[in-house]
């Protein structure tokens, strides 16, 4: 089994009322003389109240195409990922020369090098560290990439892991486009990065992260339009199907079932519960797929109050705010979970 051994979040300075970004991105998007009301009812059922841009808000309308965005991107994301990366190592005890493995993920910028190159020379980790680049997975990846750190670990025991997540959603705000999709998208999301440090069976002792003991992963059968990006000119355009919480009532609950089952679980032993914050539908489709109280995904809730939607970066907020605010007791069972493009699942199974 693999430990974590810290999780680090970090977002920009730059934090606004949901009610300023509302104005803000209406005036962006729609035509000149429409009426905002219908962005503000969107922004409102978010049920966000605050958010962190990767620019100062006043930068957006200087963006005059996707190599612009990009370029933005680019300086921010390597920034934000580097600190992520170090926070989580300080955490951890550990050096950047200790790190094996770097995996970076990300869905609202290109970057070549990748994210986890730019970030090595940054922080200085070894030369002869391995990198894995993930991009495409969307909202999913911060679970998956536990996941995988997992896999590797698993048969790297001595050995130190660490993934970065870096998502700066508003970067992909497409201005001039009044479509519903961009207009919930431009009140949902928000940018952040986190970074999580996994260590080996024999690299854990002094850790008392939880152990992650074993994942699941569900890719959905046609359902490719559900979300994602269609990429163009001006850069990313969201796709989000409306048919998404439906997909977590039909498919989920039988997934965590699977997952536990097969360490002699059921859902009612769970006593953490890790959600990305997919947005209020979606929160309250997984709630009732799983039979849990409201109060079971409150750092999930607060988290989207909070901040946003981050993508990748969301689940991974949640985990620090539960270990930080509501530890679990040694013995406490967990579930992991995030939903993301394809359509699909990626659950991880901890014990504390």
């Amino acid at each position: 089994m693999s430990r974590i051994a810290s999780v680090h979040g970090v977002l920009p300075p730059h934090r606004y009322p949901q009610a300023e970004l509302t104005e803000f991105f209406a005036e962006l998007c729609l035509p000149e003389g429409r009426d905002h009301e219908i962005v503000r009812r969107l922004h409102s059922s978010a049920k966000v109240d605050s958010r962190h841009l990767a620019l100062p808000i006043g930068r957006y309308r200087e963006l005059d195409g996707f190599g612009a965005g990009n370029d933005a991107y680019l300086a921010v994301a390597v920034e934000l990922g580097a600190e992520a990366v170090t926070g989580a190592l300080a955490e951890a005890g550990l050096e950047p020369g200790d790190v094996d493995l770097i995996m970076s993920t990300t869905v609202t910028g290109i970057a070549v090098p990748s994210l986890d190159a730019r970030i090595a020379a940054r922080i200085g980790l070894r030369p002869d560290v391995k990198r894995v680049p993930l991009m495409g997975l969307g909202c999913v990846a911060g679970a998956a990439g536990i996941a995988r750190l997992h896999d590797y670990l698993r048969g790297a025991p001595g050995e130190v892991a660490v993934l970065v997540s870096v998502e700066l959603c508003s970067l992909t705000v497409q201005r001039d486009d009044p479509s519903v999709a961009n207009m919930v998208a431009s009140g949902l999301f928000g940018d952040g990065a986190a970074a999580v440090v996994a260590v080996g069976a024999g690299r854990a002792d002094g850790h008392t992260g939880p152990v992650v003991v074993d994942s699941l992963a569900h890719l959905y059968p046609d359902t490719e339009r559900a979300m994602g990006w269609d990429i163009g000119g001006t850069g990313f355009k969201i796709v989000l199907g409306a048919e998404v919480p439906a997909l977590v009532a039909k498919y989920l609950g039988a997934d965590v079932e699977d997952l536990l089952s097969a360490h002699g679980l059921g859902i009612g032993d769970v006593g953490t519960w890790v959600c990305h914050p997919g947005g209020p539908k979606v929160i309250d489709a997984i709630q009732a797929a799983l039979g849990l109280d409201p109060e079971a995904l409150a750092m999930t809730w607060k988290s989207l109050r909070d901040i946003g939607n981050l993508s990748s970066a969301s689940v991974l907020h949640v985990l620090r705010d539960t270990l930080a605010e509501r530890p679990p007791a040694p013995g406490t069972w967990g579930v992991l979970m995030a939903l993301g493009p394809g359509f699909c699942a990626e659950l991880v199974l901890l014990r504390w």
